[in-house]
């Protein structure tokens, strides 16, 4: 298949995060890590091919990747981090979609404490000026569920771009520097040990996955693709799994 519109994206972060932390791979569950399907009729069939990959890092439980390839009309890749349950980091989360319509692009660090003013001034301020810059070429997307709006950041970069040059220029342009700013907190990050904090954590990060898990965009795609056995376990068994894999000393 040839390259797609956002392989550079995910090789570009996998290298990149190989070179700046400890990286070993995460399990992908049998059945995950390739899919294809016939999708289409007669002429227009085409083979829609989706891709896993996964990571994860001393203070990061998973780092993992969906890429769904499906012609010039249907690309998309689900780019998400997870931090470790002793950590406040945020989620790193870059939605990059393709469709007949145009390009649906949302990039974020997503925090655990939205409400919490330290908490912004600690991971939203030092991204904020490269936000505003990229908001110039990049403006907002447009309306965004109500109910989502706790789970994303005030630098949450949402936008719809025409052009697939827009794309590959200055979408990767601020994918490179979410993700790097990203793993300067990563970098810098230090462990929790105060037991009501982690309370918080553990239920701010199920809180989290619970909701894109039940609200995942991609699911009456995957599901038209690949039937709904295979993509409720896809959804709950690997692409938010946190509740399938708790420590056994839970905090709650």
């Amino acid at each position: 298949m040839a390259m797609t519109l956002y392989q550079p994206f995910l090789d570009y972060a996998i290298a990149y995060l190989k070179d700046q932390l400890d990286l070993e791979p995460y399990p992908i569950p049998d059945g995950f890590k390739s899919k294809s399907a016939l999708v289409g009729k007669g002429k227009r069939q085409a083979e829609t091919l989706t891709t896993s990959e996964a990571f994860q890092s001393p203070k990061l439980r998973q780092i993992r990747a969906a890429h769904v390839q499906g012609g010039d009309a249907l690309q998309v890749l689900n780019f998400v981090i997870f931090p470790r349950l002793n950590y406040d980091l945020p989620f790193f989360g870059a939605d990059l979609v393709t469709l007949p319509g145009g390009h649906l692009i949302a990039i974020d660090m997503q925090p655990l404490f939205r409400d919490e003013p330290g908490y912004q001034e600690k991971y939203t301020q030092p991204i904020w000026e490269k936000f505003k810059a990229h908001q110039e070429h990049l403006p907002w997307g447009g309306d965004f569920p109500e109910e989502a709006q706790p789970f994303f950041s005030p630098a949450f970069l949402w936008t719809r771009p025409q052009e697939t040059e827009v794309v590959e220029k200055r979408v990767f342009a601020a994918f490179d520097d979410y993700l790097k700013a990203y793993v300067k907190f990563v970098q810098e990050a230090e462990p929790i040990s105060d037991r009501d904090r982690l309370a918080e954590i553990q239920h701010a990060q199920l809180n989290y996955l619970r909701y894109r898990a039940e609200k995942d965009p991609a699911r009456g795609m995957l599901t038209r693709f690949y039937g709904p056995e295979w993509t409720e376990e896809y959804i709950h068994g690997f692409l938010f799994d946190l509740e399938r894999n708790l420590p056994k000393e839970s905090f709650l």
